[in-house]
């Protein structure tokens, strides 16, 4: 039988077993709220899920308590960027925020992290990007290091910001994909398996050509593999990883540990825009199915233009 702690008496305080705390959690709320299966099912998917991206993301402190506002809003950008909806993704946080709660009052942490987050439509209504000096700060923090992971690191970012990808798609690259004679431009299969063709800068064509020369045959390990970017063992680099990629560099930058991959695309999109490139053209580069999803950006780019005319105009 799963024992159920006492609210008003706290008894676990040290290091917890992710999947016992949540296990624990749904004892009680089948024993101690009568919820139905459906609702339980429901909760260890989402948590589960939860788990697993904290294993992932703190490896040996895998543990509730270093979980932190960031880490749930960087999984809720996760989902999003993985294709789920912001009902799902709203789901799944209310979730996260229901089982953070009780294991507050169980004084395995003490506070909850999840209880000042707004709902994952606040707060992608309008995406935040950095500038184009922020990129290059992120961007050079691999130039100059010839580690082989280095030499990825600096391609993989590269080729975010000159493409504007998601995660998912960047990972799903495989080496018939990319092409760097000119013009050079990548294949991206995005969601619903549409295809889509995008020009890559020279820069970036640069980073690419180092990594394959240089960096990938070190990787692979005398392995074989078909995926364009790959780990230290020589396996197709996943997700987490370039999340992990991209938030130490962006540490090492002083821009903060809210920038993810994400960013980049959000970056990548408003900077088009602001150079001009006509809303239609991006939705194409972005993949966007419904060119209102691309409208969001010109909220940003608004923005910026009020700002530059706030300090061009000798009345402003």
């Amino acid at each position: 039988m799963v024992t159920i702690s006492s609210p008003d008496k706290p008894q676990r305080t040290g290091v917890t077993s992710l999947t016992g705390d949540i296990e624990r959690f749904l004892a009680f709320l089948s024993m101690g709220k009568g919820a139905a299966h459906s609702t339980i099912a429901a909760y260890r998917r989402d948590l589960q899920q939860f788990a697993d991206y904290i294993r992932a993301g703190l490896r040996s402190k895998a543990l509730w308590q270093a979980v932190d506002s960031d880490t749930i809003r960087g999984f809720a950008l996760q989902l999003k960027e993985g294709g789920y909806s912001d009902a799902s993704v709203a789901r799944k946080l209310t979730s996260i925020r229901s089982f953070l709660a009780f294991l507050e009052t169980d004084g395995v942490i003490s506070g909850n992290p999840a209880s000042a987050l707004s709902s994952p439509r606040r707060i992608n209504a309008v995406p935040r990007a950095i500038s184009p000096h922020e990129v290059r700060q992120l961007l050079v923090q691999p130039a100059g290091k010839l580690s082989p992971e280095a030499i990825r690191d600096r391609a993989v970012m590269e080729l975010l910001y000159a493409t504007g990808m998601r995660v998912t798609e960047l990972v799903s690259l495989e080496l018939r994909d990319l092409r760097l004679v000119p013009p050079p431009f990548v294949r991206c299969l995005g969601e619903s398996a549409r295809d889509r063709l995008i020009p890559i800068h020279d820069k970036a064509v640069c980073a690419l050509r180092l990594y394959l020369q240089k960096a990938r045959p070190v990787l692979l390990r005398n392995g074989k593999n078909t995926a364009l970017f790959v780990n230290q063992r020589g396996q197709r680099l996943s997700r987490q990883g370039i999340w992990l990629i991209v938030k130490r560099y962006a540490r090492a930058a002083g821009l903060g540990g809210d920038v993810t991959p994400h960013t980049l695309r959000h970056s990548f999109a408003t900077h088009m825009l602001r150079g001009g490139m006509p809303l239609r053209n991006v939705q194409e580069m972005l993949g966007h199915a419904n060119i209102a999803t691309t409208r969001v950006y010109t909220e940003l780019v608004r923005e910026y233009l009020h700002g530059q005319y706030k300090r061009a105009h000798p009345r402003a």
